[in-house]
């Protein structure tokens, strides 16, 4: 089987015709779309041995799920080779989370999709099946694009307002799934689906499937993150005092005028306009997740020898960081920079395109990106 070269650009046929404004006027988040050769010749980014290996490494999210008739089983990685050994020969398969992170392509094929946010794009995840594996029919809280890789799986969805899971499995099965439609994706086919539609896929053949999946955190999520950032941001002054406090006969009552006065506090102190909202979801959404880290360089360089070097070489961002931007202010991995307006267009075309090519950095902007070089955030083209 032949690897598909690293991908640069969107293909023409990517949404069937559509352009990205039509596709997300009458597709995103509304209904699915089949795209046959969405990717010509598009075979993949992996063979088995390779995901194999990937599995094994302690750094690599993977996950096996091994169906046994009508009930699925869910192992963890890192593997051991003796793990893939002993498995049956159908109604497995190993999912790897973050593929981009691991494979140059991976970034590659999620450039495909830059008409969409960055904000908004969560990762590239690959499962290698064998006849008859899959996860059983479940539905995602968000966007996805499947695309196919070598070998065949069919895919069958529903869109449904019956999404009551199993009770105590491991994996978030549907407990009652009837398909609506049903389509066999061969490589280079790819099925874009929105979020609460039912699916279930089941390897026809040997296969491999990316699904490009979109971050949307929950409601609960975004008031956690937002209360956290105000205590972050909040300084307050002050000590509860009582000096008018009345005798008591029930010691165990909370006085009324206590509660009184913390609310007073809290109505005074806790403002917040949407210049604090945008500054929270900046640093939210461009923070690395818990388990992401960095490698960083074996020694510091000097700050004209980086000069030197991103001018002959130019700069890319490393497959795990995250540069976003609003209006002046840059949130790079959970940090926000404020840049003068002369540095501004250049890190907006490395937000965009997470690459520059050689060119002189100065000031602020050079010493910003020595930090992250040397924190691993950022690496030579």
């Amino acid at each position: 089987m032949a690897r598909s070269d690293t991908l640069r650009g969107m293909d023409d046929n990517l949404l069937g015709g559509f352009t990205p404004a039509r596709f997300l006027q009458k597709h995103w988040h509304k209904s699915p779309l089949l795209v046959r050769q969405a990717l010509p010749d598009f075979l993949g980014l992996l063979t088995p041995p390779e995901i194999k290996r990937l599995a094994q490494r302690p750094e690599v999210q993977s996950r096996l799920v091994v169906r046994h008739g009508q009930r699925w089983e869910l192992r963890h990685g890192p593997f051991r080779p003796i793990d893939f050994k002993t498995l049956p020969d159908k109604n497995w398969t190993i999912l790897i989370q973050e593929l981009n992170h691991w494979l140059p392509e991976g970034e590659g094929l999620l450039r495909q999709f830059d008409f969409l946010p960055h904000a908004r794009l969560d990762d590239l995840m690959v499962s290698y099946a064998v006849p008859g594996g899959g996860v059983g029919p479940h539905f995602d809280s968000y966007d996805v694009f499947l695309l196919q890789g070598f070998g065949t799986r069919r895919w069958s969805i529903a869109e449904t307002d019956d999404l009551e899971l199993l009770p105590d499995t491991d994996l978030k099965l549907l407990q009652r799934f009837s398909a609506e439609a049903e389509w066999d994706l061969e490589a280079g086919d790819m099925l874009y689906l929105p979020p609460h539609c039912a699916h279930d896929g089941i390897a026809v053949s040997e296969c491999f499937t990316y699904s490009i999946g979109f971050r949307a955190p929950n409601y609960q999520e975004w008031v956690e993150a937002f209360l956290d950032y105000l205590r972050d941001q909040l300084q307050v002054e002050g000590r509860y005092a009582d000096p008018d406090l009345k005798l008591t006969s029930h010691p165990g009552k909370i006085p009324g005028a206590l509660v009184k006065q913390v609310t007073a506090l809290l109505r005074r102190e806790l403002r917040w306009s949407e210049a604090d909202v945008a500054d929270c979801v900046g640093r939210y959404l461009s923070e690395p997740k818990p388990h992401v880290f960095f490698d960083t360089p074996e020694q510091d360089m000097p700050l004209e020898d980086f000069r030197e070097q991103v001018l002959q070489r130019g700069l890319r961002l490393d497959a795990r960081s995250q540069l976003l931007f609003r209006g002046g202010h840059f949130y790079f991995n959970g940090e926000r920079h404020a840049f003068p307006e002369s540095g501004r267009a250049l890190l907006k075309q490395l937000a965009d395109q997470r690459e520059i090519t050689a060119t002189e950095l100065s000031g602020e902007v050079l010493q910003v990106f020595l930090e992250a070089y040397h924190a691993g955030w950022v690496k030579f083209s």
